[in-house]
């Protein structure tokens, strides 16, 4: 088949799936405003404090969380599904190459700040993205991971221009034909911003500190098109508000605020919604839920569509670019006990690095075994008996892939400790330190726990993330013999044509990540849940755990 015919018949299928898409009815269309309640205060409890309100440099789900009910992308994600809709665009098209896409936006939105929503302002915000300084690089992770690169660097990145073609049409060019794209729009780093609201508050005036960042005043004001508008964020008393966009476009949200109160103790969250201080909480813990159940709360199971994983870092420990090594640690775990004793009922143990959801999912694969004198002899084999591994996890949160960060470390730490590896142990808080320190140029841990739940599905979305940026990932693969050609063999599998094809080649590369390369140790997926007290409605509870809360409404019987 040659090139010009399968890129049409990739771009048919795309454009058949944009025009169901496009077609579809989003749930937030309205005539502007109406629909909201008079009044009324959702509080909900956090597991952790954001980093700060600037989608775009914002990585975990607790930030995420805030931003997610101020801000819109051009696409969006249909309430407790995966589906994309139209959010800010109506309808969107590609030309036959699938390099260039046309989309229509909406002519009735206004920002918080009453600047207008237009092409002019989709583009604005493209190159906003795209145009960053070193420390911006690195703080905005997800443009790297979907993009690629930067303005410094246009040859590497999908992204190749934006062009108002008329008021309400907006022309984004990318370098090639992606499974991932638009799909990866309705990401919230790529929310839409007000570009007058970005410029007053020198957003890209971001600069590293110490082992984090110093963001601009943006960051602590930002202005969206969504269904609240920033109030303020107490951080002495770790609190944020949200109010009522009482202009908002579509039906406008049922309560007039929304108050986050950051509780980190998980049983402390538990207490207030006991209390009647708090009105939902995220992540209660597992043995907790029919308990909390039979109190008249409603506790909502989402499908797992995250992965546990033990990231291992080469830069920091060299030791940990031999296989022989990679293969002792997972030996080592007793993952099966882990899941039993530490995740809700549910949970499963990961052979690779995807939910079997995902299409590209490879089922022939099994779980590494445990096998603790396996991993002795392995580490015997590579000269690395006794060797020493910073690993580090985090605290003062809870994730969907880890209810409890300590104890899940606690369980693989001794695991690691019985087959005679001696573990320095590291920690800091989520928002604290830990992210940073994993993400650093280079990471400053050995090896450390953490997750991702899914955006949408793709298997890009999950190995693209972790192994597709060579430059810019959280497992040195950059100092690894195979890291190049892992993430040319994943932008390869991206851009087949054929759905079966392309999933084909998904299910060879998660073989051989798992078989041949190792980079990191899958662990597990889980079934979050989210809990809501008496007289409390409308929460939708989302595979992605993207809850929107503009359909929440408190005081009913």
């Amino acid at each position: 088949m040659s090139v010009t015919r399968t890129v049409a018949a990739w771009t048919t299928a795309v454009l058949a799936a944009a025009t169901l898409a496009s077609c579809a009815e989003s749930e937030r269309d309205g005539d502007g405003g109406s629909g909201g309640g008079d009044d009324g205060t959702f509080v909900f409890g956090a597991a952790g404090a954001p980093e700060m309100f600037d989608p775009y440099y914002a990585t975990d789900g607790e930030t995420f969380r805030i931003t997610r009910q101020m801000f819109e992308g051009l696409l969006g994600i249909e309430p407790g599904s995966a589906e994309v809709v139209p959010e800010l665009a109506t309808e969107w098209t590609s030309d036959e190459e699938g390099t260039e896409w046309t989309f229509t936006l909406r002519d009735d939105v206004t920002f918080h700040d009453g600047e207008p929503f237009n092409a002019e302002a989709v583009c604005y915000n493209f190159e906003r993205m795209f145009d960053q300084n070193d420390a911006g690089q690195v703080a905005g992770e997800y443009w790297g991971y979907v993009m690629g690169a930067y303005a410094n660097d246009p040859e590497n990145s999908l992204y190749q221009g934006c062009e108002a073609t008329d008021e309400f049409e907006a022309v984004i060019s990318i370098s090639r034909p992606t499974s991932g794209f638009p799909t990866m729009l309705t990401l919230e780093s790529l929310s839409m911003q007000s570009p007058k609201a970005l410029e007053e508050g020198d957003a890209n005036g971001i600069a590293s500190e110490g082992e984090g960042f110093s963001f601009p005043a943006y960051a602590d004001a930002p202005v969206g098109t969504g269904p609240f508008t920033f109030g303020e964020y107490d951080e002495a008393n770790g609190s944020i508000t949200l109010a009522r966009n009482d202009d908002y476009w579509g039906d406008a949200a049922q309560v007039s605020e929304i108050v986050f109160r950051v509780i980190p103790d998980e049983s402390t969250r538990r207490q207030e919604l006991e209390a009647g201080s708090i009105n939902g909480y995220d992540l209660p813990n597992p043995v907790d839920w029919a308990g909390l159940e039979e109190d008249g709360n409603s506790v909502e199971i989402r499908d797992p569509f995250n992965i546990l994983y033990l990231g291992l870092n080469p830069e920091a420990n060299p030791q940990l670019e031999d296989l022989r090594v990679r293969k002792a640690i997972y030996h080592a775990l007793n993952r099966e006990q882990l899941v039993q004793t530490q995740l809700p009922e549910g949970a499963a143990v990961a052979t690779q690095f995807m939910p079997d959801t995902v299409s590209g999912y490879n089922t022939e694969l099994e779980p590494y075994a445990y096998d603790p004198d396996e991993a002795k002899r392995l580490l015997a084999e590579a000269g690395a008996e006794g060797m020493t591994l910073n690993f580090a996890y985090p605290t003062e949160v809870s994730r969907p892939y880890m209810p409890d960060p300590q104890k899940i470390y606690e369980a693989l730490r001794t695991d690691l400790e019985a087959v005679g590896i001696k573990v320095k142990v590291s920690t800091a808080s989520w928002n604290g330190g830990y992210l940073d320190n994993v993400s650093g140029e280079p990471g400053k841990y050995d090896a450390y726990i953490l997750g991702w739940t899914g955006d949408y599905d793709s298997a890009y979305n999950f190995i693209g993330t972790f192994f597709g940026n060579l430059k810019d990932n959280d497992f040195g693969t950059d100092v690894m013999p195979w890291g190049k050609q892992l993430a040319d063999d994943l932008k390869a599998a991206d851009a087949i044509v054929d759905e079966d094809e392309r999933g084909a080649a998904w299910e060879e590369i998660n073989r051989q990540i798992m078989e041949e390369y190792l980079p990191g140790l899958p662990i597990s997926h889980s079934p979050p849940a989210l809990v809501v007290g008496p007289g409390v409605d409308g929460v939708i509870p989302s595979p992605l755990t993207a809850e929107e809360f503009d359909t929440v409404t408190v005081g009913g019987e």
